[in-house]
């Protein structure tokens, strides 16, 4: 089968489209022919070789995606033509997949491959920021970080569906746009003091949750939350956060918290029921999403570079 894969680590550049063996099917796993296959930064993480990976070289990155089960492997409750998704299995970024039968996801008839390949990952992860990291409550003031990319466009809409009021930050104007365009009260540039601007918003108070993708901003996060609020890191697509001082926390009696999609995908019955809810605020227009831009899995590279340069608002997906 042909696949993304990369040999060494680096920029795109060490991405090479090429042939590799076929996946050997394990007992309780399927055969998936991937339809549409989600970028996320975390696969640039991994090419990178700053990330958790599996295998060994040539390495395939990608971990979430849509297709048909090809080879149902007398695993009960599934069928071949079987429409599944997946959020959390490893080598996505090739022709053919090999899934367990607990991470394979059903796909309504009304959810296409390709919205299911944008929103699963994405989704589900803003879905748990909002009511695991920290349960999002009426008229809470909320910051969100990169609040125009995938996570933060749904986090932004959860949060507004939720009652609270939100504050997105981003790195343009042109993004601004877009964050109020999905619901958010106000849209702050980060090149801008945006501290004093959070902080004037909320009336020196401070927000009640910050949600900080970039890592970089984690002190400024924690500066810009009121006292007894709570900081959420799950992120880090600017580089590696400053060492936290404890004693910042205990002054303000503030928390901070991390969060990975990983520790709560625990079941099959986990994904379904996340993935039900998820897929019943699209259908019920809570949530809306962005048109994801669209690369051939064999522009890998070219994809890779758009979603690094920040151009991006959005979902990048690749079609096998």
């Amino acid at each position: 089968m042909r696949a993304l894969t990369f040999s060494s680590f680096g920029g795109p550049d060490v991405l090479e489209y090429k042939t590799v063996p076929d996946p050997v099917l394990s007992a309780g796993e399927v055969l998936v022919q991937m339809k549409a296959i989600g970028l996320n930064y975390a696969d640039i993480y991994r090419r990178k070789g700053n990330y958790h990976l599996k295998g060994t070289p040539p390495y395939i990155a990608g971990y979430e995606g849509a297709g048909i089960v090809v080879n149902a492997n007398n695993v009960e409750g599934v069928k071949e033509g079987d429409r599944v998704g997946i959020a959390d299995v490893p080598f996505a970024n090739a022709a053919f997949v090999k899934v367990p039968f607990s991470h394979a996801i059903p796909l309504p008839g009304d959810i296409s491959m390709e919205t299911a390949a944008a929103v699963l990952l994405q989704g589900l992860t803003a879905q748990y920021l909002a009511m695991d990291s920290h349960p999002i409550r009426p008229e809470e003031v909320i910051v969100i970080h990169a609040a125009s990319g995938g996570v933060g466009q749904i986090l932004t809409q959860i949060a507004k569906m939720k009652g609270a009021v939100v504050i997105g930050l981003t790195t343009s104007e042109h993004k601004k746009n877009i964050i109020l365009s999905v619901g958010a009260d106000i849209a702050f540039n980060l090149k801008d003091n945006w501290q004093n601007e959070v902080l004037h918003y909320t009336n020196v108070r401070g927000a009640d949750v910050v949600y900080d993708s970039v890592g970089t901003t984690l002190q400024k996060s924690i500066a810009v939350t009121r006292t007894g609020g709570t900081v959420v890191f799950y992120g880090f697509t600017g580089g590696d956060p400053l060492l936290v001082d404890p004693r910042v926390l205990m002054d303000g009696s503030k928390t901070l918290t991390g969060g990975d999609l990983w520790s709560y995908l625990t079941s099959r019955e986990e994904r379904i029921k996340r993935s039900d809810l998820l897929f019943s605020w699209i259908r019920d227009g809570f949530i809306k999403i962005t048109d994801p831009v669209v690369f051939s899995l064999e522009e890998g590279r070219k994809a890779h570079e758009y979603l690094e340069s920040g151009k991006s608002a959005g979902k990048v997906i690749l079609i096998p």
